[in-house]
């Protein structure tokens, strides 16, 4: 039985982000590879496919710092379903190798946009007509977002390596008479970013359809905080903490953790609550309906920055001399409630420094929260982490797109903590990333889920992101042969066996 998007059942999925699918273009797109992909759900009993957030990326190739929240990513963009509807042809096809176990940016970037370039001068230039009546009405229904976006993207190109804020000022003010003027200068760069979101959504409600049919559902990711470098914050400056030259005053982050001694400083500016507050939260209610059109749960990366975030002044380059301050997380999600039907098919990131407070507002609201196996062999039976301590309303995970795989991970631990995993765990002959599956599988948690990595037990060579480390991350793709591996077949029998089929 497929879990509805309202309540969680008992079930299990798959973390895998879309770029780490196989395929010819250097980076795993929405083509007849991720219809594989979700075949290989299907036949694994898998109820869930979880990804991570699909805007456009931008510093670090990151997707948590994509410069729109409502935008699609236009390397995502299949050539080859373009190619089977006749938008490209054979002869547009350079072939160009690309690495098949990690994505060069880079190259990527510059082979896809040379598809895509030619694509828009096929379509602007008069051919596929029974494609425009579907843009048009693409361009008018996401217009809320659509038209700034579009000419943000278009002033970057025309302004390469310049952050918005460098622009002429009555652009950065958004003078109407500059706004206006720029339209028209870069009508035809405009229209083309319009016309790469139109692909990219078209293909997207074509996959998620499948997916749905075939009985799986997804799971997307929705950062908590925008980029600074994005169109959100020039679009609507009075939504966010600026100086008068719209720059941050502080920036958000967490401190000293897990993951870093001098906390994470992100650089992300922080919400004008008050002003949000002032109009019902109405760009946080479109962006979770945004987000809520493209699938079917939605995880909320760092929960616990709706109780309280980690402000840090802009001017700082660390994050150890931040402090707390409230957010007004109760407001936004009775708005937000109430806005979207009486249903919040929400996953609270609730991971880190997690206090009362967060935990209440995470209950008030009937969310489930997250736990990390990874961080459950501590010295005490007591860790919240370790699975006799869970309640049914969660999510177990082996790790997250953050941490090292588990066969990483348990080789880099000491003896007395590799002990501590064999205790609880067990020191049967499965390896260590398959003993820690099971046991999430096995556990109480509604749900269970284990990024691909841990279900074909690869080592850290295979992570996605290390926190803190500025370059280097998000680039792992599998192969071929590793979405055909028999593990993935075991893992349908591990599903089956303890009752999360579907």
């Amino acid at each position: 039985m497929t879990p509805s998007a309202q309540e969680l059942s008992r079930s299990a999925g798959v973390l895998l982000h879309v770029t780490s699918l196989p395929g010819p273009h250097g980076i795993g797109d929405l083509g007849p590879q991720a219809f594989g992909w979700i075949d290989t759900l299907a036949a694994a009993r898998q109820s869930w496919w979880q990804i991570l957030p699909l805007g456009p990326p931008g510093a670090g190739d990151s997707p948590y710092q994509c410069f729109s929240a409502f935008a699609g990513n236009p390397l995502l963009v299949s050539p080859e379903l373009l190619r089977r509807e006749g938008i490209l042809g054979a002869a547009d096809f350079i072939r160009d190798r690309f690495p098949d176990d990690r994505v060069d940016f880079p190259r990527v970037r510059q082979h896809k946009n040379r598809l895509l370039e030619i694509a828009w001068r096929r379509f602007s230039g008069g051919r596929f007509r029974a494609l425009r009546d579907a843009f048009d009405a693409f361009r008018q229904r996401q217009a809320s977002w659509l038209d700034d976006f579009a000419l943000f993207m278009a002033l970057k190109d025309a302004q390469p390596g310049r952050s918005w804020t460098d622009w002429a000022r009555d652009l950065v003010r958004r003078k109407p008479a500059a706004l206006r003027t720029a339209r028209n200068e870069l009508a035809d760069a405009v229209a083309r970013h319009e016309f790469a979101q139109f692909l990219f959504f078209r293909q997207w409600d074509a996959l998620k359809r499948y997916a749905n049919e075939k009985g799986v559902c997804l799971i997307g990711d929705l950062p908590i905080f925008v980029s600074p470098e994005s169109a959100d914050v020039w679009a609507s400056p009075h939504l966010f903490r600026l100086d008068r030259d719209r720059r941050p005053t502080h920036v958000a982050g967490v401190p000293p953790d897990y993951f870093s001694r001098t906390g994470q400083r992100w650089g992300n500016p922080l919400y004008h609550w008050r002003a949000m507050e002032r109009d019902g939260f109405a760009w946080w209610i479109d962006r979770f309906r945004a987000t809520l059109a493209t699938v079917d749960r939605v995880r909320i990366d760092h929960f616990r920055g709706f109780s309280a975030a980690w402000q840090i002044p802009a001017h700082l380059p660390t994050a150890v001399k931040g402090r707390w301050v409230p957010s007004p997380g109760r407001e936004l999600f009775g708005a937000a409630r109430a806005a979207l039907g009486g249903r919040l098919p929400f996953i609270a990131e609730d991971l880190g420094l997690i206090t009362p407070d967060v935990e209440a507002l995470r209950c008030q609201f009937g969310l489930p929260g997250m736990r990390v196996l990874q961080f459950a062999f501590g010295d005490t039976p007591a860790n919240p982490f370790l699975p006799h301590n869970y309640e049914r309303r969660t999510v177990v995970y082996t790790g997250t797109h953050d941490n090292d795989t588990t066969r990483g991970w348990f080789r880099s631990l000491d003896r007395t903590n590799r002990r501590r995993v064999r205790r609880y765990v067990g020191d049967d002959a499965d390896p260590v990333s398959w003993r820690l599956l099971r046991l999430a599988w096995s556990s109480v948690a509604d749900l269970a889920i284990a990024p691909l990595q841990d279900v074909l037990d690869l080592d850290r060579r295979a992570r996605m992101n290390t926190p803190g480390r500025p370059t280097g991350n998000w680039r792992w793709r599998a192969t071929p042969a590793m979405l055909a591996d028999a593990r993935l077949d075991a893992l349908g029998e591990l599903t089956e066996l303890y009752g999360r089929g579907r």
